[in-house]
């Protein structure tokens, strides 16, 4: 499809150059294929992209997985909103609760419920299973060269 849409503008354009397409109208067709194929396993765990990224930041945080509202937006990189209504949805599910800070009376500490960290390690075995299988298309050697590619642009992109 991609060399198609190449050809067909070097016909109607051939005073630009649109080559770029072949890696950014690859890369967005990949994202858009990969989203709903991540999304469908967390599906299977009653979590949506937002809550799964939520309990997979703080479980990675080890100790009391626990990270202040303010962090869990910086490490997901979204909104505090955001992050509030995320949370909100966990703790109605039963797996985060809000607890007091230990150094700060008026901070609030997010962490994991025991019920939270069972099923965030049930549901990242299940998501680092299925990124396998995603990416079992390609050989050792070009997923380093892919790693390294994407690693140069989201650099330049200031990602």
């Amino acid at each position: 499809m991609a060399d198609q849409v190449v050809a067909q503008w070097r016909a109607e354009r051939p005073d630009l150059d649109p080559t770029p397409f072949l890696v950014i109208g690859r890369m967005h067709r990949v994202a858009n294929a990969l989203t709903t194929e991540l999304v469908r396993v967390y599906n299977e765990f009653g979590l949506g992209e937002g809550e799964f990224d939520v309990l997979a930041t703080l479980r990675r945080q080890g100790g009391e997985f626990a990270l202040t509202p303010s962090d869990l937006s910086d490490f997901t990189v979204v909104t505090s909103g955001a992050v509030t209504k995320r949370v909100d949805r966990l703790v109605t599910l039963g797996l985060v609760e809000r607890q007091p800070s230990g150094t700060d009376g008026r901070s609030r500490l997010v962490a994991l419920t025991p019920a939270g960290k069972k099923l965030i390690d049930k549901a990242f075995a299940a998501h680092m299973a299925n990124e396998a299988r995603l990416i079992e298309a390609l050989s050792p050697a070009e997923r380093a060269g892919l790693e390294r590619g994407l690693r140069v642009l989201a650099q330049s992109l200031g990602v």
